[in-house]
């Protein structure tokens, strides 16, 4: 008889679907984006939608359709994005907007190649679908950071956007500690002075459900601008220490 061999192809798919895998969705009044959005997260993974404050019954909503809910009472898109990354114990941990901009099945791919370490941490690349998907003013701060981000790292990343994939004992080893706007460039800056292999791939940028919290203003733009600019003049972090928030998954799928 002969034997049975796996290609590296199936043995690749194999690991991605064995790997434990939770997707952090900040979450600040997203209950018409969260059915469209949770309903796309693969079958196997989890959902943590992280409630920073909402009044429209969000994290019900999560709940009722299946999401784990963190709650954090800090309001910043950091402090609710890293909540998420403490409260998570799969292997990789995602992270995607709770919007319905982005499309969370797109991480498979992102979580396959962290798998098979051929990057360790993987963004998307905003491609705006349609009028309105992404303003002007959102547009051309993010090309003001990126080319402030490859001044200080060297990376040559087209967009900071917030669809991305890492092994969660990695990021929490990078000791990010801004809680604003900020969190996501921080990630990057950190990732690049630890020597990581951050690499971005294309996706589709849909019209935001709602409005934006962030960069829906020329105002709400420079002031994340202001704070992604703060994160680039730190000096290059120390790594290997954790950040000291904790957070633990109560009965009923709520953390705290």
């Amino acid at each position: 008889m002969k034997a049975v061999t796996t290609s590296p192809a199936t043995q690749s798919e194999a690991e991605t679907t064995a790997a434990t895998v939770d997707v952090v969705l900040p979450c600040l009044n997203e209950a018409e984006a969260l059915p469209w959005v949770l309903a796309r997260i693969p079958p196997t993974w989890r959902a943590l939608v992280v409630d920073n404050g909402s009044t429209d019954g969000s994290p019900e909503l999560a709940r009722e359709l299946g999401a784990t809910v963190v709650r954090e009472t800090r309001i910043g898109f950091g402090a609710a994005c890293h909540a998420g990354l403490t409260a998570a114990t799969a292997d990789i941990v995602c992270f995607c907007d709770c919007d319905a901009s982005l499309d969370p099945s797109l991480l498979v791919p992102f979580v396959r190649e962290v798998c098979d370490r051929e990057a360790d941490l993987v963004l998307g690349r905003r491609r705006p679908q349609g009028r309105g998907a992404w303003p002007a003013h959102a547009r051309l701060g993010n090309v003001v950071l990126s080319r402030m981000l490859r001044r200080r790292t060297g990376l040559r990343l087209r967009d900071l956007g917030p669809l991305r994939a890492g092994r969660r004992e990695e990021l929490l080893a990078l000791a990010l500690t801004d809680r604003r706007s900020g969190y996501p460039l921080q990630m990057v800056v950190h990732a690049a002075d630890a020597g990581w292999r951050v690499v971005e791939h294309d996706v589709p940028y849909l019209p935001r459900t709602g409005a934006s919290k962030v960069t829906g203003t020329w105002r709400g733009t420079w002031q994340a601008v202001r704070d992604m600019s703060r994160v680039l003049a730190e000096l290059p972090a120390p790594h290997g220490v954790a950040g000291a928030d904790s957070f633990a998954v109560l009965p009923g799928g709520t953390a705290q």
